[in-house]
């Protein structure tokens, strides 16, 4: 899938379902927290399906208000209400013919529910205000981070439209249940804002040390905005760990030395790794390029086992 940086088994899960899913036309229900990329999976079903050169509208339900969200879904008739100036056509008669993602679907109102529900089942809706039946031949891609299970046991959504929707379920797993895959985004981010920002820096080893350490409760998109953050604040050619967001850099005491273990050890093994070989096995120079003492990386090196380095 485009631009989704992975390589763990739990990724590579997400992956194989959308190739899988992509080229049918039943409705997904994506389900992960926040920044975890569900709008880029819902991204990659459309580009990989058969729909991919008609429109893919994308609707964030928890940013409009309640009592907009029905005329962008739907549209509405000219002097439907105070302000309707003109026919609008909603979210659904644009996307006819491609696909509509609706994100954060659990924030829609129960009294919208049941008309996006007769939109699944019959391919049917009105504009606000209208009498006349428009028919779309839509997809439905439909993203939440709720446990809509329990919304609906408690009520705030329909159980109908629940199993409407949940046709294809397809879970994004949290930043921090595939760690393994932190120092490749670490890597896609920095060139990425590199690029943009047209800035030649790196990060330092206690600086690459803070982020593989952290839980990362926003995600991926946590971790794209520390590292958009701290290439947009340095002021040299190495970003120190002052360049990273506070919760970043000050919870690596906890982290660092519970949680990461294995996967940091191997990340920085690798990475001082690499260094050695670019520096043919100068320790001076691979100490300068690593922010770190040469008596330091003596340390990591005996940690690690490093002993003679592989030529480049």
């Amino acid at each position: 899938a485009p631009n989704i940086v992975g390589e763990s088994a739990a990724i590579n899960k997400v992956f194989s379902l959308v190739e899988r899913i992509s080229a049918s036309d039943s409705t997904v229900l994506i389900l992960g927290e926040s920044g975890t990329g569900k709008e880029l999976v819902a991204t990659a079903l459309h580009y990989q399906s058969n729909r991919k050169g008609k429109p893919l509208i994308k609707v964030n339900c928890a940013a409009l208000p309640e009592g907009l969200i029905e005329s962008e879904l739907f549209g509405h008739e000219k002097g439907a209400f105070t302000g309707a100036v003109r026919r609008k056509p909603g979210r659904f008669e644009l996307a006819n013919g491609g696909t509509i993602f609706l994100d954060e679907i659990g924030d829609v109102p129960l009294s919208t529910q049941s008309k996006i529900l007769r939109v699944i089942q019959e391919r049917q809706f009105e504009r606000i205000g209208g009498t006349t039946t428009m028919t779309v031949d839509v997809r439905i891609i439909a993203a939440t981070n709720r446990n809509l299970e329990e919304e609906v046991r408690v009520g705030r959504f329909r159980e109908d439209l629940y199993y409407r929707l949940n046709v294809i379920p397809l879970v994004l797993p949290p930043l921090r249940e595939r760690r393994e895959d932190i120092p490749g985004l670490i890597e896609f981010f920095m060139e990425k804002y590199r690029k943009k920002l047209s800035k030649n820096v790196r990060l330092s080893g206690e600086t690459v040390e803070a982020l593989l350490s952290y839980d990362y409760p926003g995600n991926v998109r946590e971790l794209e905005n520390a590292i958009e953050r701290c290439v947009t604040l340095s002021g040299s050619n190495v970003i120190g760990k002052e360049d990273l967001p506070d919760t970043v850099a000050n919870r690596q005491q906890v982290a660092g030395s519970l949680l990461l273990s294995d996967v940091a050890a191997d990340a920085e093994k690798n990475h001082i790794l690499e260094v050695l070989k670019t520096t043919r096995g100068g320790k001076t120079s691979a100490a300068k390029i690593l922010g770190i003492s040469r008596k330091t990386l003596w340390e990591k090196m005996n940690v690690y086992g490093i002993k003679s380095v592989p030529p480049a």
